[in-house]
């Protein structure tokens, strides 16, 4: 079950060890299917990072953009090690932690007999 309007800092990536962007919200199910669609202007969107990769939810919105803050001065090495510890195979997560369908996943056509 999604975890809705709670405090969270995401990574989305490209593809692997590709394009990062730390981000922060408050409603991450509706945040991060925006990036997906690119519904957002700027560098998800121009760089096509969309994958979840990343997710720490937070108790308080203050302490999500405190710690955002913190991973975006990191260099690269460490946030790709923070994203291979808790995500080592770069898995697209958004599905598993928010019990969505990902809007931009191909669907199976349907074809009749």
């Amino acid at each position: 079950m999604p975890r809705e309007f709670n405090p969270a800092v995401y990574i989305l990536a490209s593809k692997r060890n590709g394009t990062l962007y730390v981000g922060v919200t408050s409603n991450f199910t509706v945040r991060i299917s925006a990036h997906k669609q690119d519904l957002i202007e700027g560098f998800t969107k121009r760089y096509g990072v969309h994958s979840l990769v990343y997710l720490e939810y937070l108790p308080t919105m203050e302490t999500a953009i405190k710690r955002e803050k913190q991973i975006k001065k990191w260099r690269r090495d460490w946030k790709l090690a923070l994203i291979e510890k808790e995500n080592p195979n770069w898995l697209d997560l958004f599905e598993e932690r928010s019990g969505l369908i990902d809007p931009i996943r191909p669907t199976e056509r349907r074809t009749t007999p």
